[in-house]
């Protein structure tokens, strides 16, 4: 592939996999489309998938996948932790390799024309897209959610960029944009208590008066009886990794509880983890040329 688009949709579906794997089939087999990694969690009642293609492939791919969500997620019987307004709850396009951030924004409101044509499902445009600056943050459009989204969009500032002026009935509605690389990075803590993670995750995102390129949220992981901050760092080269990892953990001692894990949702740049690698061993003059696969 000579022009490469990475897309990372996010689906309302994590516990029922019969499903999950009818959505993620839109993307295999498919010329000039590589499907490079999907994963499922319970708690979040969520799947996170990323795939790779030229943008007219991709494009089509994408538009099949909104419409397996579409008939096989219904929003009215969804619950998870993990805040939703949509069977396809966002859909980012990322610009890879010799494509523009303006070719991904092309690309994505071409998505969400045919596919608002094609399915009823209305689309916001998000982030690079944003056709207003109080659409650009993702949390500030999915805010009230899908149970309350039907009378936000009764608001003309909530009027939806392509497709019908309410909620699709069952598969409520999309945010869709392109935006640069993100790492969706999460924090257990060893305890059960969720207004502990709710408080270090208001320190820690940009709301709060933390990092500018964090968004952060507390979450109860019900299975393993612990909590979580779970985070979007949208800009890792200036709100790093391994620098958030190190605040959480100092707030969590405020409250006498340790951490217990960390991990890394869907894929990530290789350079957010040679930050973390070259701030722990404390390595001098690393270059990314001295990682051996980039030299293969």
């Amino acid at each position: 592939m000579k022009r490469i688009v990475e897309c990372v949709p996010n689906f309302s579906e994590g516990r029922d996999l019969e499903k999950v794997e009818k959505i993620v089939q839109a993307f295999r087999a498919k010329e000039n489309v590589k499907l490079l990694d999907y994963s499922t969690d319970k708690d979040h009642n969520r799947c996170v998938v990323t795939v790779v293609g030229e943008p007219e492939a991709l494009k089509e791919a994408m538009i099949e996948a909104i419409g397996n969500a579409v008939s096989l997620i219904d929003m009215t019987k969804h619950e998870g932790q993990h805040p939703r307004m949509g069977a396809v709850d966002v859909v980012p396009f990322i610009p890879i390799r010799n494509v523009t951030i303006e070719e991904a924004d092309k690309l994505a409101k071409e998505v969400a024309k045919e596919a608002s044509e094609k399915y009823g499902l209305p689309f916001f445009l998000y982030e690079k897209s944003a056709s207003a600056s109080h659409r650009e943050n993702l949390a500030t459009i999915r805010k009230g959610q899908f149970e309350g989204m039907a009378e936000k969009m009764t608001d003309d500032m909530w009027k939806p960029d392509f497709g019908p002026s309410t909620i699709h009935p069952t598969a409520g509605v999309t945010a869709i944009g392109a935006r640069m690389p993100l790492v969706a990075f999460n924090i257990n803590l060893g305890t059960s208590d969720l207004s502990v993670a709710d408080k270090i995750a208001k320190q820690v995102r940009h709301l709060g008066g933390g990092f500018r390129f964090v968004k952060a949220m507390g979450v109860e992981l019900e299975e393993r009886k612990i909590v979580q901050v779970s985070m979007n760092l949208t800009d890792y080269t200036k709100s790093a990794v391994y620098r958030v990892f190190e605040t959480v953990k100092m707030e969590a001692q405020r409250y006498g509880v340790n951490v217990v894990g960390s991990e890394v949702i869907g894929l990530v740049p290789m350079q957010a983890l040679i930050d973390c690698a070259e701030y722990y061993l404390r390595i001098e003059n690393f270059s990314m040329d001295q990682v051996l696969e980039t030299r293969l």
